[in-house]
């Protein structure tokens, strides 16, 4: 049961800090041409919502990867 909340803490610090990476990655590019004009609330909420859509994905596929090494052993024995 233990094992349960180690991988839910793992998974919640593993999705805070890729989305945290996604973030500052983001801020390296000009997004204002893409945008009209007084349309500030709206770009970012879409910058929001693009951090965080790349930061899960990212997340998933590191937790996916870890948990499929751990599970891996059961294989060889």
């Amino acid at each position: 049961m233990t094992n349960y909340g180690i991988d839910a803490f793992v998974s919640i610090l593993s999705h805070l800090i890729f989305i945290t990476i996604t973030w500052w990655a983001l801020q390296s590019l000009n997004f204002e041409k893409l945008f009209k004009k007084n349309r500030v609330f709206q770009a970012r909420t879409l910058f929001i919502l693009i951090t965080i859509a790349l930061g899960s994905t990212i997340s998933n596929f590191f937790l996916d990867y870890l948990f499929w090494s751990k599970q891996i052993t059961t294989l060889f024995s």
